[in-house]
């Protein structure tokens, strides 16, 4: 079954390097010239009392550690103090603390948000025999692939989890511009720094981002990947802020002006269902 690379399809590398790997994999990237000591000793204490299976004290855990024990005392100490471990003052023994569940409280929602979505990008997937995607915005003006769902073609477009692309880029990038606040002169600085293998103009950009505001989805043909398009819906938070989109990948040949319309369309209603359902969730843990 004859499946195209990830760079090859959505170009997340650059003209020069589209390796995707290295963008997506951080093992692969370099060990940093200066660690913090301090910091990585006191992250192997933590790991340590998370796979433990019961409490223990502070001379077994720097022997097996292989730490002073002074030091691993400190360093309980400061984790304590954290609420990242308790301490029990009768056994004089520590267990993980509830105050890595509220760090890994954001992690935790996003699972649980792809695993709400999981559905409606398999049914976009099978129903419009598409590639569809979800993309969560990330810090810096960029968005993640945390969700895939394929369709059953001999042909399909595939792309890899956790690659990573400019956040205005693509018919994705014409719904976040659509609802990012941003003024006409901010958003082309965006877009001056944006490469596509077929030539974009600012206005036409600008243009479509405006249809995208209107009709609640945006398109891209062949503009970001040449033979390629991309059919994108956002899904806001409750201030109407962008925080994820789901997009729709498939190849030019294969989709008319009416399979376009009726992917957008249905990708719109599917976002805006999971944008108020995203909404009582959080107001339900606020």
């Amino acid at each position: 079954m004859p499946i195209l690379p990830a760079a090859k399809v959505l170009g997340c590398g650059t003209r020069d390097n589209p390796d995707v790997k290295s963008a997506s994999m951080p093992r692969d990237e370099p060990i940093p010239d200066k660690l913090v000591g301090a910091l990585t000793s006191g992250l192997a204490v933590l790991r340590y009392l998370v796979a433990a299976q019961a409490p223990v004290g502070v001379s077994r855990i720097a022997r097996d550690l292989e730490l002073n024990p002074s030091t691993c005392f400190n360093l309980l100490k400061t984790l304590v103090h954290e609420g990242l471990a308790v301490f029990d003052e009768t056994n004089k023994t520590y267990t993980v603390g509830m105050g890595l569940l509220a760090l890994a409280k954001g992690t935790l929602e996003q699972a649980n948000y792809i695993a709400m979505v999981r559905p409606y990008l398999r049914e976009v997937a099978m129903n419009h025999g598409v590639t569809c995607t979800l993309w969560h915005v990330m810090k810096g003006e960029r968005v993640v692939l945390v969700d895939r769902a394929d369709n059953d073609a001999a042909i399909r477009v595939h792309m890899s989890l956790g690659q990573r692309l400019p956040m205005y880029i693509a018919a994705l990038g014409r719904c976040m511009a659509a609802h990012s606040g941003l003024t006409r002169s901010e958003l082309r600085a965006r877009f001056a720094q944006l490469r596509w293998e077929d030539n974009l103009s600012f206005d036409d950009y600008l243009s479509e981002v405006e249809e995208a505001r209107r009709r609640g989805y945006a398109v891209d043909q062949s503009h970001y990947v040449k033979g390629v398009t991309t059919v994108s819906s956002v899904v806001l938070d409750a201030l109407a802020k962008p925080l994820m989109a789901i997009s729709a990948v498939g190849f030019d040949a294969q989709m008319g002006k009416g399979d376009i319309k009726a992917l957008g369309e249905d990708l719109r209603d599917r976002a805006a269902a999971i944008s108020l359902a995203m909404a009582g969730l959080r107001r339900s843990r606020d």
